[in-house]
């Protein structure tokens, strides 16, 4: 019985001491910055306004918005978008790199310059070539439709001189002409 007394002075001195609180640190997420793994999800929103309902007559929409997502929330899978943990480095887009510059590179340019150049001005002095050919074309198409012309009237010329001379050589069977003196030797 002596033991008895005892439990409630134990009880109180268990009651009376105050727990320890303990705080255990959280693990940290394994990745904190989440813009390089996801891309977020895009909602748009539209305003609405009055409107009846297209398959019920009888109800009347009040204005309101009306939230749309339109484009989902998605993985990133682009290469090195987010370097976690430094185990690859972003590669460069080659596009908008400068330029490596050494002596050959700047070598090759520089005689790919003086070769476009080069074909430039042989390419202007052909032109100007091409156009004299075609003015001498012209030329020459209207000098051959001259010469044809000419040739016509020359042969038509010497037709009329053969057709004059035909006429000239024929004994003259009628009665002299009044023009000219009489004929002596005709009875």
């Amino acid at each position: 019985m002596k033991t008895l007394p005892l439990i409630p002075l134990l009880l109180l001195t268990a009651c009376s001491a105050t727990p320890k609180l303990t705080v255990r640190p959280q693990m940290p997420s394994p990745l904190t910055d989440e813009t390089g793994v996801r891309h977020a999800e895009v909602l748009h929103a539209y305003h609405m306004g009055r409107y009846t309902d297209p398959d019920d007559d009888a109800l009347m929409h009040e204005q309101h918005v009306v939230y749309r997502i339109e484009e989902s929330a998605r993985w990133d899978l682009r290469p090195g978008a987010n370097p976690v943990n430094g185990l690859y480095s972003v590669p460069r887009d080659a596009a908008f790199s400068p330029t490596p510059v050494n002596d050959a590179i700047l070598a090759e340019v520089n005689s790919q310059r003086l070769a476009t150049t080069q074909i430039m001005t042989q390419a202007r002095t052909l032109t100007a070539a091409l156009t004299q050919f075609q003015t001498a074309l012209q030329e020459a198409k209207s000098n051959m439709q001259e010469t044809v012309a000419l040739r016509a009237a020359v042969n038509e010329l010497k037709q009329r001189l053969t057709a004059l001379e035909l006429v000239q050589k024929q004994p003259a069977t009628s009665a002299t002409s009044t023009n000219g003196p009489p004929d002596p030797l005709n009875p």
